[in-house]
């Protein structure tokens, strides 16, 4: 546990490929109250430029947002984004906070959460992919493939 929220170790085999940071969100959506949820970053060397952030833990399963790791990054000390996704750094009376608004044709949701879960996320997300190596990490051949699968 950190401060409370609870991190994971790479989940994935010996190899380290995957970093795991469970915490909490605070949600607000059109609105409605605050409501806390769970929620998840997962990063994967195989796909080095993205972060997904899967948010709920409901038998229907949970929503997921996957956006670019620079994003979030840059998102730690000043507003980025446009579109779908926008990150920026708060301040509240626990801290700092990382908000994350995403939006889609449905509406849009405010995210917010303690900013260092996901700075130690970020860090740990380095060490197993340092930045300017990303490209080492891309397979290729699987990439060609599948866009070469893509109309059938």
């Amino acid at each position: 546990m950190l401060n409370g929220q609870k991190m994971t170790q790479p989940f994935s085999s010996a190899a380290d490929t995957t970093v795991t940071c469970e915490l909490e969100v605070h949600v607000i959506v059109g609105g409605e109250p605050q409501v806390s949820l769970p929620a998840a970053f997962h990063y994967h060397c195989a796909d080095p430029y993205a972060v997904r952030l899967s948010i709920g833990a409901t038998s229907s399963g949970t929503v997921d947002w996957i956006f670019a790791l620079g994003l979030l990054k840059v998102g730690l000390g000043r507003p980025v984004g446009e579109g779908n996704v926008l990150v920026s750094p708060r301040r509240s009376s626990h801290g700092p906070v990382v908000r994350i608004v995403v939006r889609s044709r449905l509406g849009s949701a405010v995210l917010d959460m303690r900013a260092s879960p996901v700075a130690e996320f970020l860090d740990r997300a380095e060490e197993l992919v340092p930045a300017g190596t990303e490209g080492q990490h891309i397979d290729m051949d699987r990439v060609a493939a599948l866009l070469l699968t893509a109309d059938e």
